[in-house]
């Protein structure tokens, strides 16, 4: 195509996903963002070469993208050609699925429009699903007593696990950041842990305070770790390589499933995040330093770790009411 005599490459599907995350690499986009952007640019290319007879990134429309919307919101089969997930799950994917997926498309189709690879982005008027904000619930007191009884700290990999899932309540890390972290990254004079920037979301080295058990328990791991294994890495599997995120969350979903826990009450890293952030509040703490601690960009993201169930509400209102503290019995001044 050409306007004012502009001419415009005709990039097939792979070459345009390739231009972009080369591009994207150039930048410095973490591997896990380009694995992603591969993995949804598939998922779209697969459905438009069913759908459609054309060949080229410039040939797509804003109609084929809402179309491709409507398909993952009705008709498209969930967990289609998963390698571990089998059967039957239903039709339709989520809101928040089909978000991120538009916003990989979206980021793809704005390079390529920047770079003047094609002429109109098709995703320029694409919004994104309206959601309404999850209410993520957090662990209980005596849900978190239950599940930190559940490894056995006898053997090595039970209390590398207890070990981990303290950590986690105590500092609120994210699950890549407790996983990587090695021997050299924690302070046990002055109780602090050091992430550097490779290892965090927002790519901005933080500190992160602990507790005195925390320090105890991860000097206690450390020991053991040198008795048998050579690596600097905190949590190793029983034969010395580094634990990975994966294998650790289905570690916390055995345990959740091993107390009993039922489908309502998800065991993730991300849960124990949410459980640290909201009780960290309800003690007193003060959502500024929380950010610093969590590591977020604004307090806005903090806000939505914090969120409280109606419960919480009623006992920070008794405890705090303006009423309460009125002083003449029943009387209100």
């Amino acid at each position: 195509m050409a306007i004012n005599n502009k001419v415009y490459p005709a990039y097939t599907f792979e070459q345009g996903i390739n231009y972009v995350i080369t591009t994207k690499k150039s930048e410095g986009l973490r591997e896990r963002t380009l694995i992603d952007y591969a993995k949804h640019w598939g998922y779209f290319i697969t459905w438009v070469e069913k759908n459609y007879e054309i060949h080229e990134v410039g040939q797509i429309t804003t109609e084929m993208i809402r179309n491709h919307v409507n398909y993952m919101k009705h008709d498209a089969k969930r967990y289609e050609g998963h390698k571990h997930i089998i059967g039957e799950h239903g039709t339709g994917h989520s809101d928040t699925t089909i978000n991120i997926r538009l916003r990989t498309l979206k980021a793809i189709f704005n390079q390529l429009e920047r770079d003047e690879i094609i002429e109109m982005n098709p995703t320029n008027s694409i919004k994104l699903i309206r959601t309404d904000e999850d209410l993520v619930e957090a662990l209980t007191s005596e849900q978190i007593k239950i599940l930190l009884s559940q490894p056995n700290q006898k053997d090595f990999v039970g209390y590398r696990d207890y070990v981990a899932m303290v950590l986690l309540l105590d500092t609120g890390m994210r699950a890549n950041e407790l996983m990587s972290l090695k021997c050299e990254d924690i302070d046990f004079q002055s109780r602090l842990i050091t992430l550097s920037g490779q290892q965090n979301k927002n790519r901005k080295p933080r500190i992160v305070p602990m507790s005195h058990l925390t320090v105890k328990l991860l000097h206690q791991l450390v020991s053991e770790n040198r008795r048998s294994f050579a690596s600097s890495r905190l949590f190793l599997s029983c034969y010395g390589d580094p634990l990975g995120q994966n294998h650790f969350n289905k570690r916390l979903k055995y345990y959740g499933q091993k107390a009993g826990f039922g489908r309502d009450i998800k065991c993730t890293a991300h849960i124990f995040r949410h459980t640290m952030a909201k009780n960290y509040i309800l003690n007193g703490g003060d959502p500024f330093t929380l950010q610093r601690i969590l590591g977020h960009y604004d307090l806005r993201m903090t806000r939505r770790y914090i969120q409280m169930d109606s419960q919480d509400l009623l006992k920070q209102h008794g405890d705090f009411s303006l009423i309460k503290t009125l002083r003449g019995g029943n009387r209100v001044y």
